[in-house]
Formats: structure tokens, sequence, C-alpha cells
């Protein structure tokens, strides 16, 4: 049960949004601060940004908009008096902040305990000499490492090893100062770096591994010691890339049951020798030659990858901390099970980082340990060409599929050298190898991305000639639907129009599927409408129909399109429900608070353009829809509404 001495908590927020921490902290702090109402606990939250929905007056009993700094936050602990401080939510700005009042005393002079993740599971997790200390001692295997203060001993240990080598910095977000150094020129600008921007000035410099597979997986562990793996994710790019730049996948793809065993084991062990409540995140390194395994890190608190795992499974990932068991919470998807299962997913979740490259055209592109995105998109599909296409289409840039322009003038040795270049625009330039009869084996031994991903890539390639070759048929079209190519797309291979494609389609009564998100594979009957669309399967759909309002989100967090208008989305929502109506949400960023499964009547995980959202409002046939609140992304659909006759509140 939970803590019947915890009658009051205060909640550390994450500040600002910067590159690296962006809304799900705000996400997973929201649902966090309901949870414990809910339990009848009374919630301070501390937080400086605005525009979350996580400083609203409906969510905490009282809010505090300060910096979160060690004189601030001792202020509202010496007045609020709390029993117990939850900094696990607020990404590393709340965990650092939980380190500073304990060094500082200020948690024993005020009686606060810690929920969720300990100072001991903090500090072994981040300080990086303590964290090789505690993975040998549970004999999980590290890359070959040492610690280090200044330059000159850290340079000797790399030349030492060998290069490349990895440099982590301590306590620091998204790996800033981190990299990859390939020379002792690079290892000097890096480690320099990284041991000016460690708060502890530390860091850790390793063997690189960078080329095995990466592998996450979101753990949660309750006080009772019960662990469950709420999901394993596979990021297509190997390792040396920081996950939050990696095009990733769930659930694995391509792990034997005996590596997904072998680091599922790994990651309970982990979870229960750091004796974390709550979520936590293990990212491994796999070698599927040999099978020989690194743990790369561990984040004992909620990270972008939780709030994936979280919105890919329907799984309430930020309820745990809150001392209640695993099998006390009710899984609030089925409504009749409990917490305590592993779920399972009959689908492909396919995340898709957004870049902020189009307004620093001069920046440098190349992607590394160190985080620059700053948002991702989510997809939703049967197939995983199909959640991959359509991760392109919600990403708002270029053409929206699997195609850059730029490229089509390159000579086949432009496309070669391309392929060895790791940066943002690297699944372009595979597709468009494969157009130009470039082997898979070859781009496997470049890249190092896995040829099972490369196959699954071809397979669109090779519906691009099928339609060249046999144009537009009922069976080209159904094939190409299959896998999400979107009618632009099948009318420019067809060599037709797109308003071809469509009446083609209606002609046929062809249209996609609604299937359910329910955290069980369909196994227990679920009660929340949470969608995605795909072509040939049982429609799961109950229209609404009378009385429903269709919000347009705002898709990914991108530079000048923020968390602000998911704060004004969700509020629309909850405006529409107050005042009786149905609110029917349509987004497509796992990081926010919208697309958390009980924000809307309805929530529909799909791109914001308009054939995705004519098949929605064919589906749910509303009465109106709002699209003021969901920045430029929603305003664009504006003159398609007024087309299609859906009439437009506000």
């Amino acid at each position: 049960m939970i803590n019947k001495d915890v009658k009051k908590v205060l909640v550390i927020g994450s500040g600002p949004i910067v590159i690296g921490q962006a809304a799900e902290f705000d996400y997973a702090g929201t649902q966090a601060c309901r949870s414990l109402r809910e339990e009848g606990v009374e919630v301070v939250l501390v937080n400086s940004n605005p525009s979350t929905i996580m400083t609203d007056v409906d969510i905490a009993d009282r809010v505090y908009i300060e910096p979160i700094t060690l004189p601030f936050v001792t202020e509202v602990i010496k007045k609020e008096r709390p029993d117990a401080l939850l900094a696990t939510l607020g990404g590393q700005v709340g965990l650092n902040m939980a380190v500073q009042l304990s060094d500082a005393g200020v948690l024993d002079q005020y009686g606060v305990k810690l929920l969720g993740s300990s100072l001991h599971a903090i500090k072994h997790a981040e300080d990086r000499e303590l964290f090789k200390d505690a993975m040998e001692e549970i004999h999980q295997p590290v890359p070959e490492s040492d610690i280090f203060e200044e330059l000159e001993p850290a340079i000797a240990f790399a030349d030492k090893i060998g290069y490349p080598v990895i440099i982590r910095p301590a306590y620091t977000l998204g790996g800033t100062g981190g990299g990859i150094a390939h020379d002792r020129y690079e290892m000097e600008e890096i480690a320099n770096r990284g041991i000016k921007l460690s708060p502890i000035n530390q860091i850790l410099v390793e063997r690189s591994i960078a080329g095995w597979k990466e592998v996450e997986f979101e753990v949660m562990r309750d006080s009772a010691d019960n662990c469950i793996i709420v999901c394993a994710m596979e990021n297509i790019d190997p390792v040396g890339v920081h996950t939050g730049d990696s095009i990733v996948v769930a659930p694995t793809q391509t792990l034997t049951d005996g590596q997904y065993q072998m680091l599922r084991t790994a990651s309970l062990d982990i979870i229960r020798y750091l004796k974390i409540e709550g979520g936590c995140n293990v990212q491994y390194g796999l070698d599927t030659k040999t099978n020989q395994y690194y743990v790369i890190e561990v984040n004992p608190r909620v990270s972008r990858s939780s709030a994936l795992a979280s919105k890919a499974t329907g799984y309430p990932i930020a309820k745990i901390a809150l001392g209640l068991h695993l099998d006390e919470i009710t899984n609030a998807i089925t409504g009749n099970t409990k917490a305590c299962f592993e779920p399972s997913i009959d689908y492909v979740v396919c995340k898709f980082p957004r870049w902020p490259f189009e307004k620093f055209t001069l920046a440098d592109r190349a992607i590394g340990t160190q985080m620059k995105a700053t948002g991702e998109v989510m997809a939703l599909d049967r197939t995983l060409e199909g959640s991959l296409l359509k991760a392109l289409r919600s990403l708002e840039v270029g053409e929206g599929y699997l195609h850059l322009k730029k490229l089509d003038g390159q000579s086949l040795y432009d496309i070669r050298c391309l392929l060895s270049r790791i940066d943002n625009e690297r699944i372009f330039v595979l597709a468009e190898a494969l157009r130009r009869g470039i082997e898979p084996e070859e781009i496997n031994r470049i890249t190092k991305i896995d040829l099972f991903f490369i196959y699954k890539i071809q397979n669109i390639i090779k519906m691009e000639r099928r339609l060249m070759k046999e144009g537009l048929t009922e069976e080209t079209l159904k094939a190409a639907k299959r896998i999400q190519m979107p009618d632009e797309a099948i009318a420019h291979f067809a060599e037709v129009t797109p308003k071809d494609v469509e009446n083609f389609k209606k002609k046929l009564d062809f249209h996609p599927d609604f299937k359910m998100v329910d955290t069980c594979a369909a196994e227990f009957e679920a009660h929340t409408p949470y969608y995605y669309s795909t072509y040939g399967a049982e429609d799961e759909v109950k229209p609404q129909g009378k009385g429903s309002v269709v919000v347009f989100g705002s898709g990914p967090i991108r530079i000048g399109q923020g968390i602000e208008f998911d704060y004004c989305s969700v509020h629309c929502v909850w405006t529409l429900k107050k005042h009786g109506c149905e609110a029917i949400l349509v987004n497509n960023n796992p990081e926010t608070v919208s697309t958390d499964f009980d924000t809307g009547d309805r929530l529909y995980f799909d791109p914001l353009n308009p054939e995705s959202v004519d098949n929605i409002i064919a589906t749910e046939k509303p009465d109106a829809c709002v699209v003021q609140f969901g920045g430029q992304t929603a305003i664009k659909l504006a003159k398609h509404m007024d087309e299609i006759g859906l009439p437009i509140l506000g």
C-alpha cells in the first residue's frame, strides 16, 4: 500500500525545455501529480516553465513557479514541510536537485524522504565510478574504462586502450559534453569540454563499442521487489548514436529468444541491485555474432524512452513511484487486470527523432553520443515498413516519404560516400542506395545497420518498382497501402494523379481500419479508446458521431512550436468534455499529456495530414473540429477542413 506517513509530497519539475529534455517530463510529472492526488496526498510542485500542464493550478495543490536551484527549493521545503520528495520525474534537473538537497543536509534537516529512486540508486547510476563498481559487483559487463577529473591522465588512458574511445561526462543530460574521439586531437577537445560541463568535473573514458546493436529495456520495480519489463526497444542505429537521436522500434525485432532473455535477466538484476522504486531505463550494446553484451547506461529516472515505452504499450509508468505495489494498481486500459504483468503488443512501434536543422542550416548535421533532436514522433502499424512510413509522414519535414530530392542528382560514388556519414539523413541515403542497386550486404558493412532493417526498407523500394511496372491496379494499391505508402507516392510511381488514387480507393470501398492499443494483445477486453490506423485488419472503432468534436494536436516538438500547444490542446479537450461534448484527439507525439490515453474521450495516434485525418473523420463522423490550439500543424489543416465541409469551431 501507499506509505501512510506520506501526506504531502514535493514534486520537482524539469524547468525550461532544452535539447535533450523536452515535454516527456511534463507528461510524467503531470501523471504523477494526478496519481498522488487520487490517493489523497497533498501535492506541492516546483517548476519554472509556464508552458507546461504541470504548472497548472488544477494539477497540484500548490504550485511554485520558481527557479529550480538549491536556495529556492530549500525555501519551499522550509515553508511547506513536505513528508517526501519526488525528483525522478523532472529529468536530469530534478535528479541533480535531489542530490544537491541531500548533500546540503536539507532533506535530513526537515525529515524529507525520497520517493522513487533512492540517493544510493541515483549516485550509483549517475556517478561513473560508482556505476562501474556497481556493475562489477553484480557481474554485469561494462566496456573497459576509467574515470578522470583531469585531461592529461585521460589522454594517456585513451592512448593505452587505443582509439576510438567514448567520453561520457557524469550528471549531464542527453550526453551533453560527450562524444566519440577517433584520435588524440578529438580526445583533447571532447575530454576538456566534458570535464568542464560535468557538475562534478568527472568524465568516463571507455573503449568504443560503436557499431554494436543497441537495445533498451524499460523496467519497473515496486517496494515489494516485484519487477516487470514494460517494453524492450531496439535502435535501428547501432551504438554510437544517442538513443534520443536514434530511430527506435518496439518490440525488439532481431533478437533471438536467448539474447532477449539474457538482457531481460540482466535488467531485472540491475534494477533490484539499485533498489529503484518506479521506472528505470537500461541501455545495452550487443555483439550479435558472439552474444557478448555491455551495459552502456542506466537512467534511474523517467526518460524520453520511458515516455515512448508508456505510450507504445499503454502502460502507466509514473504511478509506481508512489509506494503502491504493482499488484495493487489497476491497469487503467483494461480496467480489470492489475499492473503486475508485462504488456504484450501486437503491432510495431517506430519512433523517429525530429531535428532542428532546418532552422540552423549551417549547423553540423552529424549525430553521435550527444543528443541533438528537439522532439520525436511515434507511429504504430501492423508492419515495420508501415510504422516507418507513418513516422516519416508525422515528422512534417520535406516530402513526408522515404525520399530526398537532393539525392536524385548524386552519383553512385557520392551515395556510397554518404552512407558512411552518420547524420540525420542517413535513412534516406540508405533507401537511395537500394534504389541504385547497392546490395544490402554492402550497406550493412558500411553502416552496421542490421540486415533485417535494410531488407524491410528494400521491401518499400520493391513496392515502388512494382507500381512503376504494373501501374495502379487493385492488387498494387492494396499491397502499397498494406505498408502505408501515402497516396502521393503511389500516384508518383504509378504515374497517375493523387485524385486518381483517391477515386480508385472510393470505387473499391478500400479504407484503413482502426485497431486498439490495449496492453494485452486483445487477451482481455479493453475500455480505453486509443487507436491507430492500419490496412487489412478488423476495425475496432464504434463511431462517436453526434456531439463529438475532433481536436488536432501539434505533432513533434521543434524550435518555434513547443509544449505550449500541447497545453492549449489539452485545455481545449478538458473544456469540451466539461460541456458534454465527446472530445476526439489526434496527435503523434509520445512525449505529451495530450497523447495520454485518458486525456480525451478518444485518442488517435496518427499523422496530422489530410489523408490520415480524412480517414478518422470518415470513421468518427464528428460534428466539428478545432484547429486553433495545435500550432502551425493544426492550422495547416484548416483549408482542407473547409474543403470537406467540416465546421471549424473557434
